[in-house]
């Protein structure tokens, strides 16, 4: 793969380096128990090629490069990998997903966390991850469903009315920016319309509390996306006060849903 300068990317939490740390932290803490269960069910082990696409802090793909090991190889790629650290068996590669070159026929297995939703061209990189596959190679994705994640207990009426409008404002400026808050839901269907078979999904939903990493990256968007939340209509009290709701002891909220969603490139590829 050549590594190419890529430009910055467009979309919405690609602009504030200064944010991105803390937003991949609470990520991992959050999902790499579930991706990472997922991923060895692969059967991914020593020898194979791996492609982590939109890697992020590096966390999964540092995982990957120690199942491989000794013997195979992790190619994690990111608009800035400056934070995927050094690990035996991983090369870190500047990448645009959307218009850099990827190798096709390359990879045992494929696998991409929250990176589809933010793009435009979802469904034209996903036929590129999908040519990057081997034959019988293997891809999961992992996506929100954030169309809904209700209140469950709040405080007081006024609290959930809070909720609402600031979960509201956040999937309008998601939808403002492309971004397709509901990409979880239809990942199964377009892995299939790619040409992949055996396709499995897998969801979950957990309980948000004030310790919740899900909870805490809430809380961190109200900064990371300030200026955009404004700009839906919301006022920097409104803010604040929605970061102390989110650390209130008593605050109960349903997760967004996040689907694994893994399938197989056909052993005969046309």
């Amino acid at each position: 793969m050549n590594r190419v300068a890529a430009p910055a990317p467009s979309h919405i939490f690609g602009d504030r380096d200064e944010h991105n740390g803390e937003q991949h932290r609470l990520l991992s803490l959050a999902y790499d128990p579930f991706t990472t269960e997922r991923l060895a069910r692969t059967g991914v082990g020593p020898g194979w090629r791996c492609l982590e696409a939109g890697a992020g802090n590096g966390t999964v793909a540092v995982w990957l490069a120690r199942r491989v090991a000794p013997t195979g190889r992790v190619t994690a790629t990111d608009v800035r990998p400056s934070g995927i650290p050094d690990a035996p068996g991983l090369d870190a590669v500047r990448h645009d997903i959307v218009r850099d070159p990827l190798p096709e026929g390359e990879f045992d297995l494929v696998h991409a966390r929250l990176l589809l939703r933010l793009l435009p061209e979802r469904l034209a990189v996903l036929d590129r991850l999908v040519r990057a596959l081997k034959p019988g190679g293997i891809m999961q994705i992992d996506e929100f469903d954030a169309a809904r994640a209700p209140a469950l207990q709040a405080p007081d009426s006024a609290a959930h009315d809070l909720y609402r409008t600031f979960t509201t404002a956040k999937n309008r400026l998601m939808a403002g920016r492309n971004v397709d808050v509901a990409w979880g839901r239809k990942a199964a269907g377009a892995m299939r319309r790619a040409g992949l078979v055996d396709v499995s999904s897998q969801c979950r939903l957990e309980l948000w509390t004030s310790r919740s990493p899900g909870l805490q990256l809430l809380a961190h968007h109200t900064r990371h996306l300030r200026d955009e939340f404004v700009r839906a209509g919301m006022t920097d009290r409104q803010l604040a006060d929605v970061r102390a709701l989110l650390a209130h002891p008593g605050f109960r909220a349903c997760s967004y849903a996040m689907h694994s969603v893994q399938g197989r490139r056909p052993e005969e590829v046309r």
